[in-house]
């Protein structure tokens, strides 16, 4: 009896120390949870602009980015062709409708990056210069969401398509200047772009490039809602 009197209070003790314990820690796992659940309804908002990407997100828009380079084996043979603009103009319709595709799956902000960034990785190995892709998905995404806010309309899919690849033309022409601007070797930055000095060649390879990706930017959103509707393409 003694010995049980004893133990009486230290369990009380014990029993009273838990339960001040979970006093104490109740709020703070209600706020967490409050938390959680705010984020995942987030998530769920597709008006949102910034959502958290989902390992799925990213293995479809590697995918995508594997398919665009797949497509684009002309790559080799471009860099070796010294005409201005040549590059994009060979690589606008691939460069156009996969990204399009990605980004309607994939409709949060820094998808275009990613993509951007899984080209680069690869083009860097090939033609260093074109690395430079992952600074124009950069600039492409502060337009598209500075215009439309989201990715939530198609158009605004589109535009970040058309967009894409015409931004490394003025890219690479600051390059090359800068760079052969400061090695003084005008005469092979001269070989290596006919026409890079006439501004009409320039004008017309540009609006050439612009026009060639805006179509590629609509076939894929066609692509794209034919590919959802028929459920292949799903959220």
């Amino acid at each position: 009896m003694k010995n049980e009197r004893v133990q009486n209070p230290d369990v009380a003790a014990l029993i009273e120390n838990t339960l001040e314990m979970q006093a104490e820690i109740a709020p703070k796992q209600a706020a967490f949870e409050e938390k959680l659940k705010k984020r995942e309804a987030r998530d769920k908002d597709e008006s949102k602009m910034f959502r958290r990407f989902k390992i799925k997100d990213i293995v479809f828009l590697a995918i995508i980015t594997a398919c665009t380079l797949v497509t684009s084996a002309i790559m080799p043979l471009l860099i070796h062709v010294p005409v201005f603009g040549i590059i994009q103009l060979g690589l606008g319709l691939q460069f156009s409708i996969f990204p399009v595709i990605g980004l309607m799956k994939v409709r949060k902000a820094g998808s275009m990056t990613i993509m951007g960034i899984f080209i680069a990785l690869f083009l860097v190995m090939m033609f260093p210069p074109m690395a430079l892709i992952a600074v124009c998905a950069v600039v492409v995404e502060l337009v598209v969401f500075a215009i439309f806010r989201s990715y939530q309309n198609d158009w605004a899919c589109v535009i970040a398509g058309t967009l894409y690849m015409p931004l490394t033309v003025p890219l690479l022409y600051l390059y090359y200047n800068f760079n052969y601007t400061v090695t003084g070797e005008e005469n092979e930055a001269v070989t290596m772009f006919l026409g890079a000095t006439d501004p009409w060649v320039i004008a017309l390879m540009t609006a050439a490039i612009l026009a060639l990706c805006f179509v590629g930017s609509v076939i894929g959103m066609l692509i794209s809602r034919e590919l959802k509707k028929a459920g292949v393409l799903k959220k």
